[in-house]
């Protein structure tokens, strides 16, 4: 999984601009991909993350899509 995908998964996750969605992962190492593919997409103004859960076997993700033009 890329940024790219991450933000496609949440679009087709959202209603509205709110989205909630489940990623499984495989090991360690895709959660902290997916928290830094979070942060980034936080950062470039995509996404603004209410809540953010690491649970045993996927990282649950709940927050509100940004359609701000540049």
């Amino acid at each position: 999984m890329n940024k790219a995908d991450l933000l496609k998964k949440l679009h087709n996750a959202s209603r509205g601009n709110f989205f909630s969605t489940e990623i499984p992962k495989a090991s360690n190492e895709d959660e902290k991909k997916i928290e830094e593919f979070v942060g980034e997409l936080e950062r470039e103004g995509k996404i603004k993350i209410r809540e953010c859960i690491q649970r045993d076997y996927s990282v649950y993700l709940h927050g509100i899509m940004k359609y701000a033009s540049e």
